[in-house]
């Protein structure tokens, strides 16, 4: 008889020779969950067991953990309805979805906290107190609310993830309706706010020179066009960051001057006191005609101070999502934050802006109110660290706003090259937006004055759509308590549309605007 020989499993680490590790085909499937937070990773982690550790340690374990991650991902996308579009890998919105309520906080506060809110005080020398703090009142639920609104559609049940707003405007109202309604609002709402940023914040640079140097300095003061043109250098350099996660920290930024410089010009105008001859009687109209409009002037004022609402679906587009954690619960935490703390920044503003100047304010709002009547008692250093805020805030709130501009332009490349936009592409984009925006901050230096007019058009992203297309998409029951509130808050957006488009033709057809072209003052 032969002997049988004995044979032993000899385990691979007693083999000096190393086996080639087994190479698993490219991971295609992308999960939103397994898309984390950099914060994710400090959290504690529960300790494996010792089968589950000698099965990940033999050679078969890499191709293994994918197929079962795989797994769990397409049992997650099945049970959450959440659908990618594998062309948002290549777009700077949804490049990267590593976003936090945090980010999502200081995102809101960026875009949602400006320079149009120093106007607020300028509305309640219309309306008075009374009238004042109750429209701004309503008109803050009535926005929140409509920002819920737009929280809760992100992920719809269709199985899609609507990261801008166009997508989602076309999803309800159909596509060549939803494009119609909403495209020329979105874009005003992205390039003309960087436009009128560029004015604003190259406006404010200036002032802040004439503060530093004073009457004495010898240096040449520049130009209005050249202060233009050094704010958007400042910004296209900025604007290099890939992503709209990336530009996190300069939202941070943004955010914390913007309500420093609201804090400072409401408590400053207060301590300075009260100049005379200030009265909170409504000023004095020609005709009841002209009464009417300056109210909608008013209200459209108060509207215009909340501003972001076409950047929610785009912040919210950087978060992950699963079916345990779905995106519009950070996304909502990080909302409920930032408008807190636009509560504490804007109320204040317009009721002690009101109370320190009553119906002296001036047509350009609190900062300039505070240079003409304390401009000589407020020590020089306040002064300029109210102007410095508010240029960074303007170049802070450039590059959100920024965004979807620079999004649909790799857009259009990347649905017809069907590849990602190279770097030196994406340059080349930013750039132009850059030199485009501030051509038409030089050519068309009027535009501040169109603003209510312009405006009034884009009123109803904020107001007004996002209640019918949660009725289009979700289909709550007939004549219930939603299907009202949403049908009734609707039609009051779009009346008080027109009406502010109205009273903005009226104000230009009997004060007149004066055009000048290539001559920002």
């Amino acid at each position: 008889m032969e002997e049988k020989k004995e044979m032993k499993f000899v385990r691979p680490e007693s083999v000096g020779a190393e086996i080639p590790a087994i190479s698993a085909p490219p991971f295609q499937l992308h999960c939103p969950s397994m898309t984390r937070s950099p914060l994710l990773d400090i959290a504690p982690k529960t300790p494996k067991s010792p089968l589950a550790s000698l099965l990940t340690s033999t050679p078969i374990a890499s191709p293994m953990k994918k197929a079962i991650a795989s797994m769990q991902c397409y049992l997650e996308e099945v049970g959450h309805f959440t659908k990618l579009d594998p062309q948002d890998a290549w777009l700077p919105i949804t490049e990267s979805r590593n976003g936090n309520a945090y980010y999502s906080a200081f995102h809101t506060l960026s875009s949602g906290i400006g320079a149009q809110a120093l106007l607020l005080p300028l509305a309640f020398t219309t309306l008075g107190w009374t009238w004042g703090i109750l429209c701004l009142s309503l008109v803050f639920m009535w926005q929140l609310y409509t920002l819920w609104l737009l929280i809760q559609l992100h992920e719809s049940e269709s199985g899609m993830r609507y990261s801008r707003y166009l997508r989602l405007s076309m999803a309800a109202f159909g596509e060549k309706l939803g494009k119609l309604l909403a495209l020329f609002p979105v874009m005003y709402l992205s390039g003309g706010t960087c436009v009128t940023l560029i004015m604003i914040g190259g406006g404010t640079m200036k002032i802040f020179f004439q503060l530093v140097c004073g009457d004495t300095c010898s240096l040449r003061p520049l130009t209005t066009i050249e202060w233009y043109f050094l704010f958007v250098c400042l910004a296209i350099i900025l604007a290099q960051l890939p992503n709209l996660n990336s530009i996190a920290g300069v939202s941070l930024i943004g955010a914390i001057t913007a309500i420093s410089y609201c804090t400072l010009i409401w408590v400053v105008s207060i301590i300075q006191g009260r100049p005379e001859g200030v009265s909170y009687d409504p000023p004095e109209t020609k005709s009841d005609m002209a009464r009417i409009c300056d109210i909608l002037n008013a209200l459209g004022i108060i509207a215009f101070a909340f501003r972001g609402h076409n950047l929610v679906l785009e912040i919210q587009g950087t978060m992950p999502s699963s079916a345990k954690q779905p995106s519009r619960k950070p996304m909502w935490r990080g909302v409920k934050l930032a408008y807190v703390i636009i509560a504490m920044c804007l109320f204040p503003l317009a009721i002690g802006g009101y109370w320190a100047y009553g119906n002296l304010m001036p047509n350009g709002g609190m900062l300039n109110a505070l240079h003409k009547y304390h401009g000589h008692s407020t020590s020089k250093l306040l002064l300029g660290l109210t102007s410095l805020f508010v240029v960074i805030n303007c170049l802070s709130s450039f590059q959100i706003y920024a965004m979807p501009v620079f999004d649909n332009l790799e857009l259009r490349f990347t649905s017809k090259m069907k590849k990602p936009c190279p770097w030196w592409l994406r340059i080349v984009f930013r750039i132009f937006f850059g030199c485009l925006a501030f051509f038409i901050s030089v050519a068309l230096p009027f535009l501040l004055s169109l603003a209510g007019l312009i405006g009034g058009v884009a009123l109803p992203v904020t107001l007004a759509y996002p209640c019918f297309m949660w009725i289009l998409i979700k289909k709550p029951t007939k004549y219930s308590a939603i299907w009202c509130l949403n049908w009734i808050l609707g039609v009051l957006g779009m009346v008080l549309s027109m009406l502010v488009i109205a009273g903005a033709i009226w104000t230009i057809v009997t004060m007149g605007v004066e055009i000048h072209f290539f001559k920002p003052q």
